[in-house]
């Protein structure tokens, strides 16, 4: 299943470029799998040929983050927390988002507060749902947006220059 995966993020960042590189990382972000780690490192191989910018492939892709992120953020803000956790139960397994995922994400902001929406930008797997409880704790909007940017940079950066490099 991953190659099929492989090969349509591919197919997609070849045939549309930069704004396949902003939907997958979007939707990323907005609790669909669809791996990051996959998107940018073939950008970046899109950049050592000459296709691509590197500055612009590392900020697309951490501004797509943001989008994508304020999506579930809102997703949890105007949802009640028992509601996402019976969609969660019920069809997470589709989106490969279970119970223990969110509620590890939960507790993180409990124990540590808004900075863990800049850490867990860094974290493969965490970094897509942590928006969610971002969300439901109504943490302020600027501070979230600006954590996410900053987290989704570095990461953006770190794969792509991985892409670039090999």
């Amino acid at each position: 299943m991953l190659e099929h995966v492989s090969l349509y993020i591919i197919d997609l960042i070849q045939s549309y470029g930069y704004v396949g590189v902003f939907i997958l990382m979007t939707l990323e972000s907005a609790l669909i799998p669809i791996p990051s780690e996959i998107t940018m490192p073939f950008a970046g191989f899109l950049v050592y040929r000459g296709i691509m910018s590197f500055e612009l492939v590392v900020f697309i892709g951490a501004g797509a983050n943001v989008v994508g992120s304020l999506i579930a953020y809102y997703i949890g803000y105007f949802f009640p927390e028992e509601v996402l956790l019976k969609w969660i139960r019920t069809y997470g397994k589709f989106l490969l988002i279970k119970e223990g995922d969110y509620k590890k994400s939960r507790a993180w902001f409990e124990k540590w507060g808004n900075g863990v929406a800049f850490f867990s930008r860094l974290l493969p797997g965490v970094r897509t749902f942590v928006s969610l409880p971002a969300g439901i704790f109504k943490i302020n909007i600027w501070k979230f947006i600006i954590y996410t940017f900053v987290g989704s940079l570095i990461w953006s950066i770190i794969l792509t220059y991985i892409g670039f490099y090999l």
